[in-house]
């Protein structure tokens, strides 16, 4: 990273490339694979002009995911599928997370399920898809623990209601 920082294109090229197919995902999760291609260039694009700015190495990942999370929700916004106020939230003292990963395309679709708000799904991308702790969520999104627990519930209880009205069909 710190040779990207000096314009050494070959290691700026390098480091996207290492960082594209995660960001892909997470970008995908959020606003959909017919747009994901757009605003994932978007993030690149900042990433390349302003990496310079980032004065600590290590909090290069999260501040990817930052510049790709607040891309996604500005095109949600946009597009008209990000509401102006967030739902109450509660915080939550313990979360557990599931010990069983679920396969891509199952995870997927079920992050695709109306009725999920975006602020629950960035949530549930980066935790379950990029499995990121809920406290590295935190540092990402700029929010809270606690924020992050109950928009994780709030996305986990969406889902089941969503699965419960499929199979009651």
């Amino acid at each position: 990273m710190l040779r990207a920082q000096c314009d050494d294109h070959e290691a700026l090229e390098l480091l996207l490339r290492s960082i594209q197919p995660s960001l892909h995902r997470y970008v995908c999760g959020l606003v959909g694979p017919s747009h994901a291609e757009d605003v994932l260039q978007e993030v690149l694009i900042t990433i390349c002009r302003k990496l310079k700015s980032l004065h600590v190495p290590e909090l290069f990942r999260p501040w990817v995911y930052r510049v790709a999370s607040r891309h996604a929700f500005r095109h949600m916004k946009k597009e008209g599928r990000l509401p102006e106020q967030a739902a109450e939230e509660s915080v939550l003292e313990e979360f557990p997370a599931p010990d069983v990963c679920a396969p891509p395309e199952l995870l997927q679709q079920l992050l695709n399920l109306e009725g999920i708000s975006p602020a629950s799904q960035a949530v549930l991308v980066l935790h379950f898809q990029d499995e990121l702790p809920l406290p590295e969520v935190a540092a990402i999104l700029e929010i809270p623990l606690g924020t992050v627990k109950s928009r994780l519930a709030y996305g986990l209880t969406a889902i089941r209601k969503q699965l419960s009205r499929k199979r009651s069909k």
